[in-house]
């Protein structure tokens, strides 16, 4: 049965190592969907490693925005896609913009950008047949950033989050690497 599944957590939560085990006890033909882009040596070592987490039966998809076309294009024959991650996405859609822009851009502006991002996600989520596993940051339990760019991500990605929840059959908080069903819940 076709599913949409969002998991979220803090740095370090297990939300990536959940998602992938899931997928790997599912059986299913996954299509991967990478965000990640290597800005820095150390980022380009942990994209090595996530690679190298893998199951080599994976197909990998490498993709920073416009993420429900190029899935809609490279399904193939996947019945379960893990997006890894919605944070990264978001962070993409920022990096078009030179930092000291963010002093005066119109908030209104960039959160158009990532709700248009997630729309055409959320409408391939209804197209393509196969379940689909996203991963995301909770970035709202922690401190209040001390500069207007960190308060506007934090923002934007916590409407992204949300609207993912609303489409999502479920979602999982992922906390110390253990994850707590949010998402159907009994209270309503």
């Amino acid at each position: 049965m076709k599913r949409v599944m969002l998991v979220l957590g803090g740095a370090r939560s297990g939300k990536s190592h959940f998602a992938q085990e899931y997928a790997w006890r599912s059986k299913e033909k996954v299509l991967f969907i990478a965000t990640a882009t290597a800005g820095d040596e150390d980022m380009r070592r942990r994209i090595e490693k996530h690679k190298q987490g893998r199951p080599s039966n994976w197909r990998t998809l490498e993709a920073v925005v416009d993420i429900g076309k190029q899935i809609e294009a490279n399904v193939g024959d996947a019945r379960l896609i893990v997006i890894d991650c919605i944070t990264l996405l978001v962070n993409n859609i920022f990096s078009r913009y030179d930092e000291k822009q963010f002093d005066t851009i119109d908030d209104a502006v960039l959160e158009k950008e990532v709700v248009v991002e997630i729309e055409q996600l959320q409408m391939c989520l209804k197209k393509v047949d196969a379940s689909f596993l996203i991963i995301s940051n909770e970035v709202g339990l922690g401190l209040v950033p001390d500069n207007r760019m960190g308060r506007l991500y934090r923002d934007i990605l916590g409407r992204a989050n949300q609207m993912l929840a609303q489409t999502a059959d479920e979602v999982t908080l992922m906390v110390a690497g253990i994850p707590l069903r949010i998402k159907p819940n009994e209270i309503g």
